[in-house]
């Protein structure tokens, strides 16, 4: 009786760990080149900001999104200096704090959000307050962010990607 049990709970482990790798479930994907570089869970709402510095003005500027049911919007944007193209305001709530010019409540689709990851200008990912580069040598490239839904054996290389040794980190805030 007891092995018959323990063969029982076994399959039934088995069988959860093969559905569990198989179901699709939401992920925050960024990819380049048609490669999935990062996966990180997007259970509920998930946050991130992309950071980078202005080729012109040389100031840091960044970007905040949500995603949420699988559509990424942007929220927010921080930077310190207007330029040319730079509207007055944009979203319900726009004001001067600590030297940054805060526009807040945009809440506008930016699905896929496609970036042209250029080296000289820092470019940057701001997740769960970790910071990881989005330029790798001397070439801009595409980055793209999106929602996706896929089987955990799909992510799972993207998904463990960013927790390398090898993978370039630092730790970071949302906030100067």
């Amino acid at each position: 009786m007891k092995r018959q049990a323990r063969f029982t709970v076994t399959v039934a482990v088995l069988v959860a760990v093969v559905l569990l790798a198989c179901w699709p479930l939401p992920w925050l994907v960024m990819s380049s080149g048609g490669q999935w570089r990062f996966a990180f869970p997007a259970f509920g709402t998930v946050s991130f900001a992309v950071r980078w510095q202005h080729s012109v003005e040389r100031e840091d500027w960044i970007e905040y999104y949500r995603l949420d049911q699988g559509t990424i919007r942007v929220s927010m944007t921080r930077f310190r200096t207007f330029g040319a193209g730079v509207p007055d305001h944009a979203g319900r709530h726009t004001r001067l704090i600590d030297g940054w010019v805060e526009m807040s409540g945009i809440d506008r689709v930016v699905d896929p959000l496609n970036i042209q990851a250029a080296p000289a200008e820092h470019y940057r990912l701001l997740y769960d307050n970790r910071v990881w580069p989005l330029y790798r040598g001397d070439r801009p490239r595409i980055v793209t962010f999106a929602g996706r839904r896929a089987p955990l054996w799909r992510v799972l290389p993207a998904l463990i990607r960013p927790w390398l040794p090898s993978t370039p980190r630092g730790q970071g805030t949302l906030q100067e």
